[in-house]
């Protein structure tokens, strides 16, 4: 299985001046505790870190003793932008690929190998996590709409798998049809096609803020690490 990283992650939420994954993280820079869940799945094989190129002489670094290929794939000015780079920097060979972002550090092996069993299978997949809070829309003025039912809620997060030239072809009728998204999955929600939620684990946290930098911590320190 092939997987991309999207690392081209700005510091600006979390204060800092540069990329939060190069921020410390229990005495190792944030994406390398990535890079190493990336390593100890069994079901990947090649790893893409998809970066801006002003990171690429501190990323490289990380990517050169890895137990399993890694290449570094300078990236775009979206996300969007960035996964259609690292698509076409894919191997030849590749017919599958999940896509995972770098500041979900604390991702589990186990769950980026779930992803990658139903990908074989010919399903596109995210991980995600049932909506526990209430969630409220709020108009134009600052006031509550409405409020949706939770039940069915889903909040996405990665790793995110699919069929490449599935991927390729939704990548290309966006571009066509002038769509931005936010992830892979709403590109395949809007153009119709199925995918399947896989239920995340507790510490998949998207490390955004200083909180949860502290959080990731606190998991890491729990867990023995």
């Amino acid at each position: 299985m092939y997987l991309l990283i999207a690392a081209a992650g700005s510091g600006r939420r979390m204060g800092a001046k540069g990329n939060k994954l190069l921020l410390p993280l229990a005495g190792r820079p944030l994406l390398s505790w990535t890079l190493e869940a990336a390593v100890a799945a069994h079901s990947v094989s090649w790893i893409g870190v998809v970066g801006q190129l002003v990171d690429k002489p501190l990323i490289l670094p990380l990517l050169k003793n890895l137990s399993k290929p890694a290449e570094w794939i300078n990236g775009g000015d979206t996300r969007q932008q960035s996964v259609q780079f690292g698509l076409a920097a894919l191997p030849k060979e590749a017919k599958h690929v999940l896509i995972h972002d770098g500041a979900r550090c604390l991702v589990e092996p186990s769950l980026i190998d779930k992803c990658a069993e139903f990908v074989l299978k010919g399903e596109a997949v995210i991980a995600a996590t049932p909506v526990t809070d209430t969630i409220k829309r709020v108009d134009e003025h600052g006031f509550i709409s409405s409020t949706p039912d939770r039940d069915g809620l889903w909040a996405a997060q990665t790793p995110q798998g699919f069929s490449v030239a599935k991927l390729k072809n939704g990548h290309q009728q966006a571009l066509e049809k002038g769509w931005a998204v936010t992830d892979d999955a709403s590109l395949f929600e809007r153009l119709g096609w199925s995918v399947r939620i896989l239920e995340s684990c507790p510490s998949n946290i998207k490390v955004t803020t200083p909180s949860d930098l502290a959080i990731a911590e606190a998991f890491i320190a729990r867990l023995g690490n």
